[in-house]
């Protein structure tokens, strides 16, 4: 049943409109469990789009496997999605830096704090994103170390290569995940591919996950394939790499490979007059987990991480 979270009037007779899907058991012998899907929260982000599709195409298929509720909220920011733009065009915000919102603020607070209260109560929410389009990332969880203890056992039936467990400080308060999580809401975040992309592997890789979730939670009783087993990592055992000067960085190793310390990822070329301004060097010996997709490069800009172990 597709159901109107939130609409607010806009200019020239149209409206901004949140919507969901919500999905529920057709007998009485229900779990009484809820699980929510979010995505779309940055126009640019696209993986949780088709995400959204095939958990409703396979519960759909399977109807009588449904034991619980399931919320299916496919685009957050919907002006976003149909604009390509990452925050919300016209406020030039970005969503995911309002939450909780305010019920009486203004158009933008008042969609976030709508968004907020519709979730409020559920067993589980899932938020997905996409990187943005300078970056591409494997299918990873990211939790809170204030939250880990209870969202870990989430993170790990998810399906997920890496759970990348962040310190409190680098947190901000203004997200969804936070804003959800400090009102008894168990909220994973999950990242991975590209943005303005859609990486198909990637997002079947996730489905599946998800369903072993909502098989563990009562939610869903139809076959589901083992998880993998994912990499569980703190702050401290990242290495980032940063452009130290401005050009087309043109990376020489693969995604998800094996590097060691001091290992050449690739190199930042100057094309006006063809010298390599930076040979771009691993930071410490382990598993190149972020990758710079788009090639213009500043001072500054991120190029890689790297989780540091040793992994096969």
């Amino acid at each position: 049943m597709i159901k109107e979270v939130v609409s607010v009037g806009l200019a020239v007779d149209e409206r901004l409109r949140v919507k969901k899907n919500v999905l529920e058991p057709e007998g009485p012998d229900g779990s009484g469990k809820r699980i929510c899907i979010v995505t779309g929260t940055h126009g640019d982000e696209l993986e949780g789009q088709y995400v959204c599709y095939e958990l409703n195409r396979i519960i759909q298929e399977h109807k009588e496997c449904l034991k619980g509720r399931v919320e299916i909220y496919p685009a957050l920011n919907p002006l976003g999605v149909d604009s390509i733009s990452r925050g919300i065009p016209m406020f030039d915000l970005d969503m995911n830096r309002i939450f909780p919102g305010d019920e009486n603020g203004a158009v933008a607070e008042h969609v976030a704090s709508r968004i907020v209260d519709d979730i409020a109560g559920a067993d589980l929410c899932i938020d997905i994103h996409a990187s943005n389009i300078f970056l591409r990332e494997i299918p990873q969880a990211r939790v809170n170390v204030n939250t880990a203890q209870k969202l870990l056992p989430f993170a790990r039936r998810l399906n997920l290569d890496f759970v990348w467990i962040h310190a409190a400080a680098t947190v901000l308060e203004s997200t969804l995940a936070h804003s959800l999580n400090s009102i008894g809401v168990p909220t994973v975040v999950v990242e991975m591919g590209v943005g303005m992309r859609i990486t198909e592997e990637f997002c079947h890789q996730l489905t599946k996950g998800i369903f072993c979730v909502m098989k563990d939670m009562g939610i869903w009783n139809g076959d589901v394939t083992e998880p993998k087993t994912p990499i569980i990592s703190q702050d401290g055992e990242v290495g980032f790499v940063n452009a130290e000067a401005p050009g087309i960085f043109v990376p020489c190793v693969e995604h998800w490979k094996n590097v060691q310390q001091g290992q050449l990822i690739g190199r930042i070329l100057n094309s006006l007059d063809g010298r390599v301004e930076q040979e771009v060097r691993a930071p410490i010996h382990g598993m190149l987990f972020t990758l710079r997709e788009y090639p213009v490069v500043s001072c500054g800009s991120l190029i890689a991480r790297v989780l540091g172990g040793d992994f096969e």
